[in-house]
């Protein structure tokens, strides 16, 4: 892995400051109407049909709602699957995804994010999408995260994978920017879907 650019480090810092301010702004209203956009745009993709495990993740920091998501998910027979930090390897843990339903129990993990309680993983490559959170995107595919590798680390290998989920980054339509600085790790995204359209 190449060593960190200080310059790219530092133009990430400062966006991330941007955008989340910019989620942070949005009112309950907007935050309500968001979800709802984004379960309708998630519903269009073409291959939503045939997608049968969708890994998401329990939204927080101002991010879109995906509960409303989930329960669509779910109300269409699709399995779903939550994050959860890797425990074997607290220094610099990769995720696990694990199956999950409305109900089932959850505890925070060390950023206070819920998790299932009861993890029950599976593989990631088993996985037919992975829905990536998002502080900001570009129309390219670039990805700005908040900064903890989880994601990138998970993917590192996926090349030694017997198949690669699809990566579709999940965000309001207001956290594009017209370019991400990329890094050699950082990964790149199949699709952004927002609450009001498909970046593909």
């Amino acid at each position: 892995m190449t060593s960190p650019d200080p310059g790219i480090a530092q133009q990430k810092r400062v966006l991330r400051k941007t955008l989340r301010s910019r989620r942070h702004a949005l009112s309950a209203r907007a935050q309500r109407a968001a979800a709802a956009g984004l379960v309708k745009q998630v519903v269009r993709h073409p291959d939503y049909p045939r997608t049968r495990r969708i890994a998401l993740y329990w939204a927080n920091d101002g991010e879109i709602d995906l509960n409303p998501l989930m329960q669509r998910l779910i109300g269409d027979g699709k399995s779903v699957f939550l994050p959860v930090l890797n425990p074997l390897d607290p220094v610099r843990p990769h995720l696990w995804f694990c199956r999950w339903q409305p109900g089932e129990p959850m505890r925070p993990n060390r950023f206070g994010i819920a998790e299932p309680k009861s993890p029950h993983r599976i593989p990631t490559w088993s996985l037919d999408w992975v829905l990536l959170p998002l502080v900001g995107f570009d129309a390219e595919g670039g990805r700005l995260g908040m900064g903890g590798g989880f994601y990138d680390r998970t993917f590192a290998h996926e090349q030694r994978w017997p198949r690669q989920p699809r990566r579709l980054g999940v965000a309001h339509d207001c956290q594009r920017v017209n370019a991400i600085p990329q890094e050699g790790w950082d990964l790149p995204l199949a699709s952004v879907i927002t609450d009001q359209r498909v970046y593909r």
